[in-house]
């Protein structure tokens, strides 16, 4: 709910500024914004009023798409790609902020102003608290740290908001109910104390890395996090004492925090917040290890670690450009590198350059993203849909193919990163990306006659090497890499709000989009390592059946959920032949979706699927859902076009005049717990499925 009574910045004065992928918003002054006229891409993401065509009522689903793309192009960014928010989720701009805020990294006023106003409009319109992310119920993690982000950046502890949001705060118990990621942050702000926490010791990493537990066998998100909470766990780094941090321990708490008994409080975790218990064994690894940090420290282990630990973070640090994998890690990285190497220093002075590439501006404020953007994925869809429809086919759409091209020709990666062994064997190259990436080129450079070939077969070459590396035993691929970790690592997991992130797990959309890029690459290179694809495919289709939900959908964890996995798994049975007619697997499928239709014809599923592993219904249809199922129906050649005609009837229905669609429901998620935006779903699904 919009809280319409927080100042904002002048909207009028942002400007979008993109270079070769890169997306960063910047605040102009008056003389700057002469010569800089906002464009139509700014003004539709701040929500300004914009001039767009509008036209007559389609006639023909096709009319309807070709209206969506003329809307769709106009988001289009002068480097080729479609920008987008990629956000939803609460906690990261109060980490930064902490972060920033710990560091004295100053806030720029104009940020101040618009994240007070993304975290008030996307509080809890009945309690005033936040959850995990902005349609989940209040909790203590997402409350307490948007609270303290609210009262960094100026807001008083009798602002009306604050007091709502601390209300509700303390009828949950108060912040000691915290869970183990927002134990560590409160620590590193000095408004908890270490001793509070279960341990999270660098020498971990001392380890041999041939033993299941050591941390390079975590999911990569999880171990870019591990690395440096461990380092500052190891030497109990904690901001200066502030006055406003001496305020801040009298708020959070519900009793006066020189009382609190901080060794009880490690595994005190608020219900509301609880989502991955604590197994048996997580509970005897952590009392082992909070009587190894008891024992002296004779051989200087901890020095070790912590030396073995800052070596790996530098190292992440120039791989990434000092953008690190995702938000939370970018925030540890800042935090680390101001300690050790100092707020003048050259890696310090970098990072800070590159915060502003997780901030996005939108109709309710400045939030930070879930990664610096999803801009190759977004491209690639937005290419498929149009190229499959015929859209791509228009000359008045030629322009808009070539700077496509011309994005994924110069964002693909094109060398090693600095020392692979020691951090990573991909430097972050992702298999869905990959295998999307590839068969948007494939399919840009060959279907059409008008592009260029920029991408040459070397290079295509080098994308089939990496992504027949990337298969699991099973046949199923992965999201970074091959599973490094055994299943029991699970029981490990000490982050109680998201589940399956110690390792890596397979996907069927990820081995379905590595399946896509695959079929596509053999059409127009057919001899090229022939016989590893083949037998590649052939595991892969295996695991596809395998993984069939004995319903008849696929489980989704990227997007929601199971009509988002089943179009994906559909649309590649698709390539090799499997239909509705000639297929028990696909034929199951189809029931399954036409099961869930609803009465107005369209689909709607709640984020709750994920977390639930079982289709749970969204009370409203949605058009993203929607065109999910209608793509992987139509894929199928399902013989009953009613259903089909039906659902196509409620996407054109919800179409306004400009082309466009208004945002619905959140559309992705991640971990079963997470939901997150991707709101250019609305625009490239619906019109591939109208097309």
């Amino acid at each position: 709910m919009a809280n319409n009574d927080m100042k904002r910045t002048d909207l009028s004065r942002w400007r979008l500024k993109v270079d070769r992928g890169r997306q960063t918003w910047h605040y102009l002054d008056e003389d700057e914004i002469k010569n800089c006229p906002q464009s139509f891409i700014e003004k539709y993401w701040i929500g300004l009023p914009f001039d767009s065509k509008t036209f007559q009522k389609p006639k023909t689903a096709f009319e309807a798409a070709q209206n969506g793309f003329e809307f769709f192009k106009q988001l289009q960014t002068s480097d080729g790609h479609w920008a987008c928010e990629y956000s939803g989720l609460t906690f990261l701009a109060p980490i930064l902020i902490i972060t920033m805020y710990i560091t004295q990294i100053p806030i720029p006023e104009a940020w101040r102003i618009e994240i007070i106003r993304y975290l008030t409009n996307k509080a809890n319109p009945i309690d005033g608290g936040w959850g995990l992310h902005i349609e989940h119920h209040s909790t203590v993690f997402g409350t307490t740290l948007s609270y303290i982000a609210l009262r960094i950046l100026g807001l008083d502890p009798d602002h009306p908001v604050m007091v709502k949001s601390r209300a509700t705060l303390h009828k949950l118990g108060g912040a000691i109910g915290i869970p183990s990621w927002g134990k560590f942050w409160l620590a590193s702000l000095n408004v908890y104390d270490w001793t509070g926490l279960n341990p999270i010791p660098p020498e971990l990493w001392l380890l041999p890395d041939y033993l299941p537990i050591h941390p390079s066998r975590y999911y990569v998100h999880n171990r870019a996090v591990f690395l440096p909470m461990g380092y500052c766990y190891g030497r109990r780094l904690s901001a200066k004492i502030t006055p406003l941090i001496e305020e801040l321990r009298q708020e959070l708490y519900v009793q006066p925090f020189e009382t609190i008994n901080w060794s009880k409080a490690r595994n005190n975790i608020a219900m509301v917040d609880l989502y991955v218990p604590h197994t048996k064994l997580l509970k005897l690894c952590n009392y082992m290890l909070n009587l190894y940090e008891k024992l002296p420290d004779f051989l200087q282990l901890r020095d070790i670690a912590a030396q073995k630990c800052y070596e790996l973070i530098t190292l992440e640090n120039e791989n990434t450009n000092y953008i690190n994998i995702g938000p939370v890690a970018k925030a540890l990285y800042v935090l680390c590198t101001y300690y050790l190497e100092g707020p003048d220093s050259e890696a310090f002075k970098l990072h800070k350059e590159r915060i502003i590439d997780y901030m996005w501006l939108g109709s309710e404020g400045i939030m930070m993203g879930v990664t610096n953007g999803s801009q190759t994925w977004d491209t690639g869809i937005a290419v498929l849909a149009a190229i499959e429809t015929g859209l791509a086919d228009d000359p008045l759409n030629h322009q808009s193919m070539i700077h496509a091209l011309e994005f994924l020709d110069d964002t693909q990666i094109k060398k090693n990163p600095k020392d692979s062994k020691k951090i990573s064997e991909n430097g972050y190259h992702v298999s869905d990306c990959c295998g999307l990436g590839l068969e948007a080129v494939l399919n840009l450079q060959n279907k059409l006659n008008y592009t260029p070939k920029l991408v040459p077969k070397e290079r295509l070459c080098q994308t089939i090497d990496i992504l027949l590396t990337m298969q699991n035993s099973d046949g199923g691929f992965s999201s970074y890499e091959r599973i490094r970790g055994p299943k029991i690592m699970e029981w490990l997991n000490p982050a109680e709000i998201f589940s399956d992130v110690m390792i890596e797990h397979n996907y069927p959309e990820c081995t379905s989009s590595v399946l896509n890029g695959l079929h596509t690459f053999r059409k127009w290179y057919p001899d090229y390592r022939a016989t590893e694809i083949e037998q590649v495919t052939k595991r892969a289709i295996q695991y596809l059946y395998n993984s069939q939900d004995e319903n008849g959908g696929w489980y989704g964890s990227w997007a929601i959920c199971f009509t988002y996995a089943t179009m994906f798994v559909m649309q590649c049975l698709k390539n090799y032949g499997e239909t509705y007619e000639n297929s028990h697997v696909v034929k199951k499928g189809c029931d399954f979706l036409i099961s869930k239709q609803k009465e107005d014809g369209g689909w709607g599923e709640s984020y709750k699927s994920c977390d639930a592993e079982t289709y749970v219904q969204h009370e409203n249809s949605q058009v993203v859902n929607t065109a999910f199922a209608l793509l992987a129906l139509m894929a199928s050649k399902y013989p009953n076009e009613e259903p089909i005609r039906r659902g196509i009837q409620l996407i054109v229905s919800r179409q306004l005049p400009t082309g466009e669609w208004k945002p619905e429901s959140i559309e992705g998620v991640f971990s079963k717990n997470a939901a997150i935006c991707y709101p250019s779903y609305k625009f490239s699904f619906t019109i591939w499925a109208l097309g």
